[in-house]
C-alpha cells in the first residue's frame, strides 16, 4: 500500500508539472467562474427578495454553487488528457514499467483534486472580495472545498474510465455537453429549493452536484445542519470511492486490450 501511495504521488507530480508550467491555463479556467459570480450574480442580485435563500445577498448564496460547478466542469474533461496519453503512446510506455496500475490512474485524479482545491479557494476569495459573507468561517470554507474535491473526483474518475472505454474525443465531448447543463440546472446552484418546481427539487435530491452544494452551503451558514453536511458528504465519499474503483477496472480492461 505504501508503495502504491508513493508511486501515486510521483505520477501526481508529473501532472502538476504540466499545470505549473502553464500558468495561463489556471487563469483561463477562472474566467467562467468570475462571469458567474459577478455578471450573473449582479444581474440576479434581487432574486433573494423572493425568500428561501437563507441570506440577504445573492452572492453569498451563489459562491458555493459556482465552486461546485467549477469543480464539475473542469473534472469532466479529465478523460481528454487520458485519451491524449493513449494516442501519443505515453500510457502504453508506462505499462512496460513496474509502476502500480492504480497509481497510473489515481495520479491524474489526485492532480485534479489539488487543482480543484486551488480553484475553489480562489473563487471563495473572489466572492469575499465581492461582498459575500461566510458565517461558517474557515471551517465552513474547508468543508465546501472538500465537497468540491470529492465531486471533482467522482466525475474525473468517471471521465478517465470513459476515455479508456470509448477512445474517441467526440464521444467525450458529446457526453459532457449533454450532462453539464442538466446537472447544473437540476440543482440549487442558482435558485433556492423552495422556489424550484417540485419535480426539480426531487431530481436535485439525487444529483451529486446538489449534494456538494447543500453540504457546502450548510457548513458556511451561521447555524450548520450537520446531518445534511455529513449525509451529503458521506454520499459523495462513497460515490467517489466507487468511481475510482470503476476507473481502475476500466484501466485494467484497457491494459488487456493492448
Amino acid at each position: 500500500m505504501s508503495t502504491a501511495v508513493t508511486q501515486t504521488w510521483y505520477m501526481t507530480q508529473r501532472q502538476l508539472m504540466v499545470f505549473t508550467r502553464q500558468p495561463a491555463y489556471a487563469i483561463i479556467t477562472l474566467i467562467q467562474p468570475v462571469i458567474w459570480l459577478f455578471l450573473f450574480g449582479g444581474l440576479f442580485k434581487k432574486v433573494v427578495e423572493l425568500g428561501g435563500f437563507g441570506t440577504t445577498t445573492y452572492l453569498t448564496y451563489l459562491v458555493p454553487g459556482v465552486v461546485t460547478m467549477s469543480a464539475l466542469s473542469s473534472n469532466m474533461w479529465a478523460g481528454m488528457g487520458t485519451l491524449e496519453e493513449i494516442q501519443r503512446g505515453t500510457l502504453n510506455r508506462f505499462l512496460t514499467t513496474p509502476v502500480s496500475r492504480a497509481a497510473l490512474m489515481n495520479g491524474n485524479v489526485v492532480n485534479n483534486g489539488l487543482v480543484t482545491a486551488f480553484q475553489s479557494v480562489v473563487i471563495v476569495l473572489l466572492g469575499l472580495a465581492g461582498g459575500a459573507d461566510y458565517p461558517g468561517g474557515v471551517g465552513g470554507v474547508a468543508i465546501l472545498v472538500l465537497a468540491s474535491v470529492l465531486l471533482g473526483t467522482i466525475f474525473g474518475a468517471l471521465s478517465n474510465a470513459l476515455g479508456m472505454l470509448v477512445r474517441e474525443r467526440e464521444s467525450i465531448i458529446g457526453i459532457n455537453t449533454f450532462l453539464l447543463l442538466p446537472l447544473t440546472f437540476l440543482s440549487s446552484a442558482f435558485m433556492a429549493p423552495s422556489q424550484m418546481p417540485a419535480w426539480m427539487r426531487h431530481v436535485a435530491d439525487f444529483n451529486p452536484l446538489n449534494w456538494a452544494m447543500v453540504a457546502g452551503r450548510s457548513a458556511l451558514s451561521e447555524h450548520p445542519d450537520w446531518n445534511a453536511v455529513l449525509g451529503r458528504g458521506g454520499a459523495l465519499l462513497g460515490l467517489a470511492v466507487a468511481a475510482v474503483w470503476l476507473s481502475i477496472r476500466a484501466f485494467r480492461s484497457y491494459q488487456r486490450s493492448v
